[in-house]
């Protein structure tokens, strides 16, 4: 069995599932298991829509072009499905109900979203089966996929996977059929729709893929794998052929958009190969991800930068020699459900970065900062970015940091936190956001080009 997920674009139009269904009829040998994303742009679409509906605005427009995305899509080719139109009558409701009462919370935001995928794994479903490839949709939560009740960035069960194997193999043993399941959405145990967070289709393929022990997992996406750098950033990137979990890990966690940070670990934990492959050029052989590599010949493999961070000082001289320092600031941090990027500490103090693209997690950093003016003095300082330099050699490179950093001195950009010894194939730092694109570039002429 493989377990081979289509995103956005790969779903995106009537063509990008013609070729989807070309790709998943030369793999049924390898009885496929399908995850989808929803078609692309339309969970951007259905949240913008809900927030204008909470705030009583015109959303006419919105949910004419909602639906004449996915019609037109049926249109082409020729699929006359009322299931999707039945499901996109239900949103309607759900965002006239949203506009009357004029409330929107987390729980609601994650049913509204849970349509795109809906939607989508109908059309390919009805789409696969319309070529001879015998298929049917199922939502992941008739799979098993529970989840805990955190609406917009939730987790599975411990006996999730268990479940999920169990009801797929009773669906391969009793019909030979494709099951296209969706990404992103689960439940909670009180039946509520829950999400995985943004990009949580490849969580949701990589949790599929280790509950029944995949040969293998494919992520089907638009580009030809995983590359040294941003190609919108370096223009000479070049494909990686190879690259190991750990790696992988480090470049998604700091910025790579080719996979959600999470979406590796359950195939990690199961040493499951994870492939990354383009859906408009299928012949490519893509990137392939592994558990663990023989030592390459590259210092540095990849780059990345991860922008609008924001950068945090932690000062506390009465601290000075006091045990439990670093564990009132993280328990403060841990209480507000902030995730921290980098770290670096001496007795009395402590920086780190955390994200700041959304309004809620600003919202909870600035009281995460009142508690903490309690014991120490703090700063913050916003508009930063980390740039990360991976790759398995550099453990074993002399002087690695001191070629880095003489660059960027060369160069007139500033560095204003480095951390290097958590992870040995990882040297990250803190410069100012529009120096990031720079540095990665800088590096790459240096190390990889």
């Amino acid at each position: 069995m493989i377990v081979m997920k289509f995103g956005g674009t790969s779903v995106g139009n009537a063509d990008a599932i013609k070729n989807l269904g070309k790709i998943v009829k030369n793999q049924l040998d390898k009885t496929p298991i399908i995850v989808v994303s929803a078609v692309s742009k339309v969970t951007d679409l259905l949240i913008e829509t809900a927030r204008l509906a909470a705030a009583g605005k015109d959303i006419t427009d919105n949910l004419k072009s909602l639906n004449m995305k996915h019609t037109a899509i049926m249109s082409e080719l020729n699929l006359d499905l009322p299931a999707v139109n039945s499901l996109l009558s239900e949103v309607d409701d759900e965002f006239n109900e949203i506009k009357k009462t004029k409330n929107l919370n987390a729980e609601t935001l994650d049913l509204v979203q849970s349509f795109g995928e809906r939607i989508s794994a109908n059309i390919v479903a009805a789409y696969l089966e319309s070529i001879g490839a015998k298929a049917r949709q199922y939502n992941a939560y008739e799979l098993g996929m529970i989840t805990n009740s955190n609406f917009g960035e939730a987790e599975i069960n411990t006996d999730t996977p268990k479940e999920i194997n169990k009801k797929i193999k009773q669906i391969l043993k009793s019909s030979a059929h494709v099951p296209v399941i969706t990404g992103f959405i689960a439940k909670d145990k009180n039946g509520r729709i829950t999400t995985l967070g943004r990009g949580g289709s490849d969580y949701s393929a990589a949790i599929i893929g280790a509950a029944i022990d995949a040969e293998e997992i494919q992520i089907w996406t638009d580009v030809s794998g995983v590359y040294s750098a941003d190609p919108r950033i370096v223009k000479n990137a070049r494909k990686i052929e190879k690259i190991s979990f750990a790696e992988c890990s480090e470049l998604a966690y700091f910025g790579a958009k080719v996979l959600h940070p999470k979406t590796i670990l359950p195939a990690m934990n199961k040493n499951i190969p994870v492939k990354v492959l383009n859906t408009f050029e299928a012949e490519n052989s893509g990137t392939q991800i592994l558990s663990d590599m023989k030592k390459s010949e590259e210092t540095v493999k990849a780059l990345t930068c991860k922008k609008n961070i924001t950068l945090i000082n932690i000062n506390s001289t009465r601290m000075l020699f006091a045990y439990g320092f670093l564990a009132r600031v993280f328990y403060v941090f841990d209480k507000y459900n902030i995730s921290v990027d980098m770290i670096s500490t001496s007795e009395v103090s402590v920086s780190l970065t955390v994200e700041s693209n959304n309004d809620t997690k600003n919202s909870s950093v600035e009281k995460a900062m009142e508690e903490l003016n309690q014991i120490a003095t703090t700063n913050i300082v916003k508009d930063k970015a980390i740039v990360c330099v991976v790759g398995a050699g550099l453990k074993n490179e002399i002087g690695i940091a001191g070629k880095i950093f003489t660059l960027m001195g060369k160069h007139n950009i500033h560095v204003e936190m480095i951390s290097q010894g958590a992870s040995e194939i990882n040297i990250s730092f803190v410069v100012e956001n529009e120096d990031a694109e720079k540095a990665v570039k800088l590096l790459h002429e240096e190390f990889i080009s």
